[in-house]
């Protein structure tokens, strides 16, 4: 009894009987559903799969920068608009490459796509920046001090590196953010937040464009009946017929066309499953969740299904007052206070309500309303109308 556990070992050396087994058993991949394989969350990844690879997310994008670069800015004090002033001569003209619009519509794309924009000023005179430059914000890191602060910039192209110091009296990078509650520095792009739904939609469009190339799901079946009852086909009749269904009868070019079948072939049409039709809803639901989170009602970018807004008119108005012009009260309300460090005044640069076609109806209205408040002084109305002090009521 003491000595069993040796017997047991000896029995286990045996040679066990051999079994019948698949010789490709072990290679068999067990079916199942399988992870999600979402995108790289970087910010050049994100770029390069929700604006230059996808058409919902540039559309939004463009139309968002376009419309925000166009509004007509004004440049007042305390006192009065200036119609001319160095700082408007400066952004009329920022650099030589580029105009006011594509300047701002680079700085607003910045913003929008990764939630950073960064401004640089090329030393001019001594009140006024010669230049002004938009960085790209995926080569710009920012050197925080010891008290968490930044200390200075560092702009990265290929194996060389500028640092812009910014422990000067004026810093030379102007670093305009979106707001992110996890982040101390950096900005949060509307990008991230819809990076699943452009994941989405970059995938139902690319299983539609597989349908039509490679047809991915075929619209019927052949069915072979031998005239002895025969079920299958020579592997020359095989890749004989292959070879003629690729030739002539797949693909965008083929639709259509007729087929001739002999020789005991027969066609069974099918049709799509139910889960194969809901890509379609599937992808405008994505489209939809993309121009939401940008900020660009669905009815601007084409996109049926949505019935939130009255009119299309009402979604331009809601446009421009919930996206465009929050956006462009940011970028001019930082651009006028690093500005004012350079020429000491304590201008502003604001968009001119007054010159925006959406917002004409609106603007009647509260005219009309502040024009017939008797209650209100001349000084009072220009300030609810955002005009600048008559030098009378200085």
């Amino acid at each position: 009894m003491v000595f069993d556990f040796l017997r047991r070992t000896e029995r286990a050396a045996e040679p066990v009987p051999e079994t019948k087994a698949s010789a490709t058993g072990r290679v068999i991949a067990w079916g199942g559903a399988g992870r999600v394989a979402w995108s790289p969350r970087d910010t050049v990844s994100l770029t390069r799969n929700g604006f230059l690879g996808n058409p919902i997310g540039f559309r939004a994008v463009k139309v968002i920068c376009e419309a925000a670069a166009a509004l007509p800015l004004v440049l007042q004090d305390c006192e009065r608009r200036h119609d001319i002033h160095p700082v408007l001569d400066l952004i009329r003209r920022p650099n030589g490459a580029q105009g006011r619009a594509e300047f701002l519509e680079a700085a607003y794309g910045q913003l929008v796509l990764t939630g950073n924009a960064y401004l640089e000023a090329v030393p001019g005179t001594a009140t006024l920046p010669g230049e002004l430059h938009v960085l790209r914000s995926d080569r710009m890191a920012l050197v925080p001090g010891a008290d968490g602060w930044p200390v200075a910039y560092d702009y990265t192209v290929g194996n060389r590196r500028h640092r812009f110091d910014l422990t000067g009296e004026v810093p030379p990078i102007c670093h305009i953010r979106a707001f992110h509650p996890q982040d101390d520095h950096y900005g949060f792009s509307p990008l991230q937040a819809a990076a699943v739904a452009i994941d989405v939609h970059s995938s139902a469009s690319r299983w539609s464009k597989a349908l039509l190339d490679n047809a991915a799901r075929p619209s019927g079946a052949i069915v072979y009946r031998g005239a002895d009852g025969q079920g299958s086909l020579s592997a020359d009749q095989y890749d004989r017929l292959v070879s003629e269904m690729e030739a002539h009868h797949q693909g965008a070019r083929n639709a259509g066309r007729p087929m001739l079948l002999e020789g005991g072939l027969d066609w069974k049409p099918m049709g799509f499953s139910p889960s194969d039709m809901e890509f379609q809803k599937t992808k405008e639901a994505a489209a939809r969740e993309i121009a939401i989170a940008f900020g660009v009602p669905p009815m601007l970018m084409g996109i049926p299904g949505d019935a939130t807004y009255a009119n299309y008119q009402e979604a331009n108005r809601a446009f421009y007052r919930l996206t465009v012009l929050p956006l462009a009260a940011k970028v001019t309300a930082a651009l006028s206070h690093w500005l004012a460090g350079f020429t000491g005044e304590a201008v502003e640069l604001r968009p001119d309500l007054d010159q925006i076609p959406a917002l004409a109806s609106e603007r009647d209205q509260q005219w009309a309303r502040v024009g017939a408040a008797d209650f209100l002084t001349a000084a009072e109305k220009r300030a609810i109308l955002g005009l600048p002090r008559l030098s009378e009521d200085a």
